[in-house]
Parts: structure tokens; C-alpha cells; sequence
């Protein structure tokens, strides 16, 4: 296969040879350095057997090396910073203030509206977006008009630049012409410092639909009708404004008078007035919403001189209304035959007057407080002795009674613990003498039981004889009961139970331990009698175990 360059042959598959003789597969390498001096290498072509050699430098690069100042490999070279325009031109924006007019078709009164805009053109990507403001009542979509995105300048494919914007020129965007006017001081600076001359900017022309919308009522205007116009007006500019007046109705009937504080509200677009009554807890009253509901309330009326049977006043028969001027603080206001003393109001209200009515004193006028005969107080009726007392007196405190409240943690202290005494019945009764009780005293909840020991022909049941409650004392009275306690129960005393009288002649050793355990609660004649008694009999069955 020969070796020779076939120059005159395609460069396509089929016409291209592999050269056999070539050893050296690497890419040659062409920067380096020398004496200092970064060079350029131009590797020579081998074509076949021939070699041709590399380009010489011309004159003009070998006086650029001259100048050029030698560094060595290790140094580090100084490059200029490269910043790329998404980072430079980032928030970087340019606002330019305009208008367009849209056309009104079908409309005898205007012709055209004009439509205020904002544009924005962003440095960062050459995009742009046109945003309309919104404005108040003014029936249009408004907000966004044309999105983020490159507009298009013509036909051919080119789009705007932030160098074909400029004051008082027109914008043409997807068929709408927009005018623009002014812009913020950041964009002024921006094409100062880039070498354009900014225009002298415009006054946006006035709308003809807001101009015929701000007309006062006094002034002429196309409305023939002046009471619907004034009513548009009204809802227009003082819609939500209320005055509120704090009062009391004063009801008089033929056995008494009272008052109840009400809250008046005068709606000033309508010249309506409501009133409210103001709830108060446990009143004893229904917290019905309304006392007055929402109306144009008659001030004078015509007389007529025949008997009426219709229930509603029609607008003929009235001569005046109720408006704000016959509100004043300190005084009564008669609405639909009912009296209403006004003595405050809130700041908006004061303000209103003091700038339409600057004569009217609306200063708070102190109310007496009157005593309220109606409320007494509560009597509890004497222990009717159903129940315990405590049960009973629940039914006094509310209409669904509660479970008195017990002491927990008493209770879980003194869980099943009581001291017991024997006991014997002092009866004139011959047959009751030798009878035997237990009286049980529980801890946790202040109660005595008594139990009655069984014995053998004596002709009586035993078992239980009291069951677990309170015992008070002798002449204590029903109404503020003093029960027996602890140290009450000495040896030798007499308890009263219900008309029944037992006398203690005994107790167990517990009692004497815990008595002694609380002897600060306990007086010495209790604990001495115990001591005497149980220690005693202790003492004797101790020495009887040791025989």
C-alpha cells in the first residue's frame, strides 16, 4: 500500500489510507515556556517521508514577546475577573411608568379610558413584563398584562433592548400601543451613565371616566336624578362608617321602673338606625340580638284627620327623619315610644361631631348607680331532716345538686381505720343493763356505727344497731351541728345517740396507740382514762401469759 498523501482524493469512507509507517500516536504539544517567556508551539506536519516545517514567527510577534515581562512556572499570573452578566446585572431593574388607551365602543358618555401601567425590563435576561395597578371600584381585570418574557420588536425575529426604550416614545406590544411617560431614578441614572439622553417626561393624561366619577354632589353633573346620585356617593366614600352610642332604656310600668344598658348604632350611608341589647351574664334575660331591628326611624309625622288601621308609616306621612343631630349625651331619645338615655359614645363618633357638628358636647355623662331592690339575699330554709345535712344544703346552691366535697387526702390516710369502744345501754329497763355494744369511730370520715354483741337467751337480736353516720351532740342546733370526735370518746363518759345513751366502759389497744400518737389533739383526761383502763387490762394479760 503506498504511503504517499493522496490530496486529490474525498475525504469519505473508502478513500482515506492508514499510514503504516507512523509510530508516534500522541498529541503534540504547543504551550511551554522559555527563558521566562510563554511560547506557543507549532508542531511540524509529517505528510509521508516529508516534513514540513512549523510557520515562522512574524516581526510583529517577536516585538510583542519583547515587551512581554517573564514569570516562571511557579509564579501565579494575574487575570482580570470575569463576571458573567447573571451575576453583574442580578435584580438590577429598569421601571419605566406609562399608559395606553383602550377603547370604549357602544357608550354615549365616553369614547375611551386610560389605563396607567408599569414596565419593567429586566438586565439580568433582556425580559420584560407590563403590570397594570389595580385601582379601587374600578370594575376592570386588572394586575399582570404581559408576563416575564422577551417581547418582540418587529416581524424579523429581533426583540427589544433596554437601548430602544426612551421617554415619550411609544411601545408596541401584541398589538397595543403603549406611551411612555417617566421612570424611577434608578433607570435615569442607568441611561445616563450608558451614554442615552432621556427625554423630558410626560404628564399622563387624565381619565374622562374618573374625572365624571369624582364630581362632588354640589357641582353640575349628567345625573338628573341628584337623590340617586347622592346615594352612589354615599355608598361610594362613607360606606361601613357607624356611630355607636352607649345608652340605657328606661322602662317605666305601674309598679316600678328600671333601666337595661342598650348599644344604638347609626349607619351613616342609609341613615338607619338598630339597637342592641347589651347581655349581662345571669341577668335572668333572654340575649335576644336585637331590640330595634335596622330602619329609618320617623322624627315627626303628619297629623291626619282620619283614624289609620295600617300598622307601617309610609314615606308621604313623614316630615322628618332621625339623623345624627338628635343624638346628644346627657339627654333622652325617644325611638318608636321607647326612651333611650344616651350618656356615652366611641372615639370615631366624637370625632364626627366635633368636625360636623362642632356645637354638640358629646362629653360621658357619669350614670348614678341605682340599687337593685329585686336582688335579696339568700336565705337558706332551716334542715327539713331528710338526708344529711350536707346533702341537703346542695340543694340550696344550684338546681342540679352536686356531691359535697369530701377530703381526699384524709380518706387515703385513714383508709379503714377506726377505734372501737365497748359500750353498755343506760336504760331504766332492767333487761338493758346487761347489754353489750361496739361503737365504732372511723377516722376517714368522722361517722360512728354501733354493733350489738350477741348473747344467749337473752330474748334480743344483736347485730347492727346504728349504721355509719355523723352524730352530733347534745345541744347543738340543727342548723350548725357539732359532731363528736376522738376526744370526746373518754372512759366513763355518756354518749347520746339519737335519743339512746351509752356509756363507755372499755377500749381496744389501738386507741390508746394512736392517741398517744396524736396527743397534741387529744386532751390528758381522755388519754389518762385510757391509760388506766386499757394499760391496766394489759398489764393483767400479760401477767396471767406468764403463769
Amino acid at each position: 500500500m503506498s504511503t504517499e498523501w493522496n490530496n486529490g482524493l474525498p475525504f469519505i469512507p473508502g478513500y482515506t489510507f492508514r499510514d503504516l509507517a507512523k509510530t508516534a500516536f500522541h498529541r503534540s504539544q504547543t504551550l511551554g515556556y522559555k527563558n521566562g517567556f510563554a511560547l506557543s508551539y507549532r508542531p511540524s506536519v509529517v505528510i509521508g517521508k516529508e516534513v514540513l516545517a512549523a510557520e515562522p514567527l512574524t516581526h510583529h510577534e517577536i516585538d510583542k514577546l519583547c515587551f512581554e515581562t517573564p514569570y516562571t512556572v511557579y509564579d501565579k499570573p494575574e487575570y482580570e475577573e470575569f463576571i458573567p452578566a447573571h451575576v453583574a446585572l442580578d435584580k438590577k431593574v429598569l421601571r419605566f411608568y406609562g399608559h395606553f388607551k383602550e377603547e370604549i365602543l357602544h357608550s354615549p358618555a365616553e369614547s375611551y379610558r386610560v389605563r396607567p401601567v408599569t414596565i419593567y425590563y429586566y438586565l439580568e435576561d433582556d425580559s420584560m413584563c407590563i403590570i397594570e395597578p389595580s385601582v379601587v371600584n374600578s370594575g376592570l381585570p386588572q394586575g399582570k398584562r404581559i408576563k416575564r418574557q422577551r417581547l418582540p420588536k418587529n416581524e424579523f425575529g429581533n426583540y427589544y433592548n433596554w437601548k430602544d426604550l426612551n421617554l415619550a416614545m411609544d411601545l408596541e406590544v401584541y398589538g397595543t400601543t403603549y406611551r411612555i411617560s417617566d421612570c424611577d431614578l434608578f433607570t435615569k441614572e442607568f441611561m445616563e451613565s450608558e451614554g442615552i439622553v432621556l427625554n423630558e417626561p410626560e404628564n399622563t393624561p387624565e381619565d374622562p371616566y374618573i374625572k365624571r366619577r369624582s364630581i362632588k354632589p354640589n357641582q353640575e353633573h349628567v345625573n338628573k336624578s341628584p337623590a340617586k346620585f347622592e346615594k352612589l356617593y354615599r355608598f361610594l366614600h362613607i360606606y361601613g362608617q357607624v356611630l355607636r352610642f352607649y345608652g340605657q332604656w328606661v322602662e317605666c310600668d305601674a309598679y316600678q321602673s328600671h333601666t337595661w344598658p342598650v348599644i344604638i348604632y347609626y349607619y351613616l350611608v342609609d341613615d338607619t338606625v338598630d339597637v342592641r341589647e347589651a347581655h349581662q351574664r345571669n341577668s335572668g334575660r333572654d340575649p335576644f340580638p336585637l331590640f330595634i331591628s335596622r330602619q329609618r326611624i320617623p322624627k315627626k309625622v303628619k297629623e291626619e284627620s282620619f283614624p289609620s288601621i295600617v300598622m307601617e308609616i309610609s314615606d308621604d306621612l313623614v316630615e322628618e327623619y332621625i339623623s345624627p343631630k338628635d343624638f346628644q349625651l346627657g339627654q333622652k331619645i325617644k325611638l318608636l315610644s321607647h326612651h333611650f338615655f344616651l350618656y356615652d359614645c366611641d372615639g370615631f363618633t366624637r370625632e364626627y361631631y366635633q368636625k360636623n357638628y362642632p356645637d354638640m358636647d358629646m362629653k360621658a355623662v357619669e350614670i348614678p348607680k341605682m340599687e337593685d331592690k329585686s336582688k335579696k339575699a339568700q336565705v337558706i330554709p332551716p334542715y327539713n331532716g331528710f338526708g344529711s345535712l350536707e346533702d341537703s344544703l346542695q340543694n340550696c346552691y344550684s338546681l342540679i345538686p352536686e356531691p359535697p366535697k369530701q377530703n381526699i387526702l384524709k380518706r387515703l390516710v385513714n383508709s379503714n381505720k377506726k377505734l372501737r369502744y365497748v359500750a353498755k345501754l343506760d336504760s331504766p329497763y332492767p333487761e338493758d343493763r346487761d347489754r353489750r355494744f361496739i361503737l365504732s369511730y372511723h377516722l376517714d370520715t368522722d361517722m360512728i356505727s354501733i354493733y350489738e354483741t350477741p348473747r344467749r337467751n337473752s330474748g334480743i337480736i344483736s347485730g347492727k344497731f346504728l349504721a355509719k353516720c355523723q352524730v352530733a351532740k347534745p345541744g347543738s342546733t340543727v342548723d350548725n351541728p357539732v359532731y363528736y370526735t376522738p376526744a370526746d370518746l373518754v372512759i366513763g363518759a355518756t354518749v347520746e345517740v339519737f335519743s339512746h345513751r351509752f356509756i363507755l366502759i372499755n377500749a381496744d389497744l389501738y386507741v390508746l396507740k394512736y392517741l398517744e400518737s396524736n396527743s397534741d389533739q387529744v386532751p390528758s383526761q381522755t388519754l389518762e382514762s385510757l391509760k388506766q383502763t386499757v394499760g391496766a387490762e394489759k398489764e393483767s394479760g400479760m401477767a396471767v401469759e406468764q403463769k
